[in-house]
């Protein structure tokens, strides 16, 4: 039978002849005594070799991080790590590993540039676990609530949030895009299949060297027939509210690994998240100490600062119309506005969601793109979907690696993803 380390761990495995795979996480050689500290997905564990036994010039060949198949018996020892020991009966190297060259100390560039052999370290360890289990819950909840997931296309003919962030490629001798958003292909699809999701990669070729921007990221999307601005906010509410409780629940250990308090993890799940208009949130904005006026784009520093006093997230609703995509609906009420929202996470992160209620009328959408200068010819089939039966709807989207990177208060987006993609980085 094959186990993780995390499974010996207890009195019924006290004195038990297990087997384990896994690298060497450090180790200590002596003349009568070898210690090793086996390393799997699941924790570590000691194991050590005596002179006299079996193997013991085999156990003092092994350097940090060869793979290993150890067999031997589990006995409760207080004074190892974790509170077990392996005593090894016999081993099987799978490789002996070349002199690591990651050591504490690097700088965080040399670090990144040696990626594929970081995500061994503990700490990365844990921050997959958590994502994972954010991926997990994400489509826990989609699924739960009888969404539908839909693919869609990644190469495209026209841009969604602008296309100054396009990545252009030749398609067959015409220009494509990299998708920024499935924006306009769930607008179609939503007639059909009424409640809509996806988790695929968007692309925004965006110079932005901020410390929450990826060119390559992953993107959670929805989209609802018959929905307001004000009940999609519900469903993204709910939908954080269920993934924070599973990372509590499941990640316990990996959240204490990453020293996360997790006070404001807890607030999320029990307390209504505040929502306020685009002017209230310039109002706190300025008595943070910014001067922002009426029209203002609230970027990384501004939501740091408006969120980094908040101990819950805050939807920041209705923006003005010239700072959202011609895709959002205007407010009926005040089309000065357009019916939309951000979820702003607290602890200084900000924007996590972006969502809203869709133009839904023909003469409105090709208003809107003709005021952001837009091709109308470039949008004929998205144009379609308000000719031949048009419905109210609304969507949002997930900024998955910003979740990530929120939940575990990690000091960078490039930590919360494997191998992050940015104006400067392209390997490993």
């Amino acid at each position: 039978m094959e186990y993780y380390i995390k499974d010996i761990k207890k009195d019924e495995f006290n004195g038990r002849e297990i087997e384990l795979n896994g690298f060497v996480n450090s180790i200590r050689k002596g003349k009568n005594n070898s210690f090793l500290i086996l390393r799997d997905p699941s924790g570590t564990i000691q194991c050590v070799s005596h002179s006299a036994d079996k193997g013991f010039d085999e156990v003092n060949k092994i350097t940090r991080e060869s793979a290993l198949r150890i067999k031997g018996n589990i006995k409760k020892d207080e004074r190892a790590e974790g509170g077990y020991e392996l005593s090894i009966k016999d081993l099987s190297i799978y490789s002996i590993a070349e002199p690591f060259p990651l050591k504490k100390g690097h700088k965080k560039v040399f670090l990144f540039d040696n990626r594929h052999l970081w995500l061994r370290s503990g700490k990365m360890t844990a921050i997959m676990k958590i994502r994972s289990t954010v991926f997990s819950s994400i489509h826990e909840f989609f699924l739960a609530n009888d969404f539908y997931e839909i693919q869609s296309p990644s190469f495209v003919g026209g841009s969604v949030e602008g296309g100054s962030t396009l990545f252009e490629t030749d398609y067959f001798g015409k220009k494509a895009y990299l998708t920024q958003s499935w924006q306009l292909y769930a607008e179609a699809m939503v007639n059909s299949l009424w409640k809509i999701y996806t988790v695929a990669p968007s692309f925004r070729a965006e110079k932005s060297r901020t410390w929450r921007h990826l060119t390559e990221f992953w993107h959670a999307e929805a989209e609802m027939a018959f929905k307001t601005n004000e009940e999609v906010m519900d469903v993204e509410e709910k939908l954080v509210k269920l993934v924070v409780k599973n990372v509590l629940i499941k990640n316990a250990d990996e959240l204490k690994l990453l020293k996360r308090d997790t006070k404001v993890l807890e607030n999320t799940v029990n307390k209504p998240f505040l929502r306020m208009k685009y002017e209230e949130i310039i109002d706190l904005a300025n008595k943070k100490g910014l001067k922002l006026e009426y029209g203002a784009d609230l970027g990384a520093d501004e939501e740091r600062a408006i969120t980094s006093s908040l101990d819950i997230p805050v939807f920041s609703i209705n923006y003005p119309i010239e700072l959202k995509p011609f895709y959002h609906k205007p407010d009926p009420k005040d089309e000065k506005h357009v019916l939309c929202n951000d979820l702003l996470a607290p602890e200084g992160y900000g924007e996590v969601i972006g969502g809203g209620q869709r133009v839904d009328d023909k003469e409105t959408l090709l208003k809107r793109l003709k005021d952001e200068g837009l091709n109308e010819k470039d949008y004929e089939w998205y144009i379609d979907l308000r000719r031949y039966g048009a419905i109210p709807h609304s969507g949002f989207g997930v900024g998955v690696d910003r979740l990530v990177m929120w939940i575990c208060k990690l000091p960078h987006i490039m930590y919360s993803v494997p191998f992050p993609r940015t104006p400067r980085r392209l390997n490993p």
